[in-house]
């Protein structure tokens, strides 16, 4: 049997600092803020109307299920 090949990616293993450092601005970004809360409000609509829609799929799935009753069986 052959050894299996290592895959050797470029810096793995090395230890990674990441700094962030904060911009003073006088005045922050309101049309960027208000981007970003439009973006969330979105996400969390859609998200929201995807899940009535698949509690309403669950529900009617649920209702077909049961068998039909024709009133012949009296």
């Amino acid at each position: 049997m052959s050894k299996p090949k290592r895959t050797t990616m470029k810096g793995r293993g090395k230890p990674r600092h990441i700094s962030v450092r904060a911009v003073r601005r006088e005045q922050p970004d309101i049309a960027r803020l208000g981007r970003a809360v439009v973006a969330m409000a979105l996400a969390a609509q859609a998200e929201a109307d995807a899940q009535a829609q698949a509690s309403q799929s669950s529900s009617t799935a649920d209702d077909d299920s049961r068998p039909i009753e024709d009133g012949s069986a009296e």
